[in-house]
């Protein structure tokens, strides 16, 4: 059974002073599983996570994970700005792009971020942008074909747009090094979301083989190895949750396996999780304002695919919870449906609740990460709050809803401000 963090009596009186929907973060929660997971990596003397800001792109509760040491992976140019702004700059950034416009590399230079590339014609196209190559600098990996755990196919990398081949990767780093790099980096990313504790040492074993390889070949200084994300959370009730402890072990085996004994014990190991740092400690929370008898059931909320899209876009599962009713039968089937003009807007469909009743409160669980970061202005949707339940009990208000201002704010030149009665 998964468990709501707020209760009906708190959510309540939150709303007295901010009216739903909104999103709401779990500062107790967030803490805890940082320290979990700086205490399963501790073995490595270099480790560090990346935050994937992209995940949850606000600056109060990205201040917390930096209080545990995290640094930002950055994806694009405000997603690097934004980090620069609350003090994260040099090797605490690491950009991670894709089909990336010159300005970005500049700004990321500026900030002399360790810049992650994609392919090996950015190594022209970035030396030719800013003049240099960093002598700090790492390449993404892509080895193709499927990706499998056991006899478990757990995603297909060679669909995915990202990263070099394996024979670009000898000629990439050959490269780089005649080019003057020092220091030399790994990244790659092969599974989405898996719930699994070998996913990481099982990526882990694949890549530190190959890291060898091409010290051996290429004669290049690998100082890091970027496991990235994919470690997933249990969004249904049944899912077993991973266990970071047992999964920071399992890479500390492989490490000692295949790394120690080639020589390379001093390659630090880096993450970029973001589902995993942020996701279930985020609740979406809406009210139900309308419900529908036709052809099925319906349960009209004030929240829509606007607020968390990932329904929507994927048919993704996220658990709701009815405040109040949490300990009663699970006896009627709805759809829960938001107010986009798309059939698709729905975040549930078929699920079987308590019997809804118009002004109570749904809470829809793990948007945490890519909730909020994924919304959008579509049917003039406006983006909710986001706040922050703070250890002690307190609410603090993180990020404001959204208002028709805002909305019209980019139509420079038309004077719609003096046509409209805000």
């Amino acid at each position: 059974m998964k468990k709501a963090f707020v209760t009906k009596e708190m959510i309540a009186e939150i709303t007295k002073t901010y009216p739903t929907p909104f999103h709401i973060y779990d500062e107790k929660g967030i803490r805890e599983n940082a320290k979990a997971l700086k205490e399963a990596f501790a073995w490595n003397k270099g480790y560090k996570e990346f935050f994937a800001v992209k995940a949850t792109p606000n600056p109060f509760l990205i201040d917390i994970l930096r209080e545990y040491g995290c640094g930002c992976d950055c994806s694009s140019l405000t997603e690097l700005m934004l980090s620069e702004a609350i003090g994260a700059k040099g090797e605490d950034i690491m950009f991670s792009s894709n089909d990336t416009p010159a300005q970005e590399y500049v700004y990321a230079a500026k900030l002399n971020a360790i810049i992650n590339l994609d392919d090996i014609t950015h190594i022209d196209f970035l030396e030719k942008t800013i003049g240099y190559i960093p002598k700090t600098i790492s390449c993404r990996f892509n080895p193709g074909g499927y990706f499998a755990i056991a006899n478990s196919i757990m995603d297909n990398p060679g669909d995915a747009k990202y990263g070099f081949t394996t024979e670009q990767m000898f000629e990439g780093y050959r490269i780089l090094k005649e080019k003057g790099v020092e220091n030399f980096g790994m990244h790659a990313f092969l599974a989405s979301n898996t719930v699994t504790n070998d996913y990481y040492p099982t990526l882990a074993k694949s890549m530190f083989e190959l890291a060898v390889q091409l010290r051996d070949k290429t004669g290049a200084h690998i100082s890091f190895i970027n496991l990235s994300g994919g470690i997933g959370i249990p969004y249904r009730p049944e899912d077993t949750p991973n266990d970071i402890r047992v999964i920071g072990e399992g890479v500390r085996k492989v490490y000692e396996e295949i790394l120690v004994p080639a020589g390379m014990g001093d390659v630090a190991i880096y993450t970029e999780l973001g589902r995993f740092m942020m996701g279930p400690y985020g609740h979406l929370v809406t009210t139900a304002i309308h419900e529908k008898h036709t052809h099925k059931e319906y349960i009209g909320v004030d929240a829509c695919a606007v607020n968390l899209m990932r329904p929507a876009m994927y048919g993704a599962y996220h658990h709701i919870t009815v405040l109040g009713k949490e300990n009663d039968p699970c006896d009627y089937q709805y759809d829960v449906t938001g107010s986009l003009c798309e059939n698709n807007d729905k975040f549930a469909v078929d699920r079987m609740l308590p019997k809804v009743e118009m002004g109570d409160y749904l809470v829809i669980h793990d948007t945490g990460a890519h909730g909020y970061a994924m919304g959008y202005n579509y049917n003039g949707k406006l983006k909710s709050a986001e706040l922050l339940l703070k250890e002690d009990g307190s609410v603090q208000l993180i990020r404001r809803a959204e208002t028709p201002k805002d909305y019209f704010a980019t139509f420079d030149g038309y004077d719609i401000y003096n046509r409209i009665n805000f």
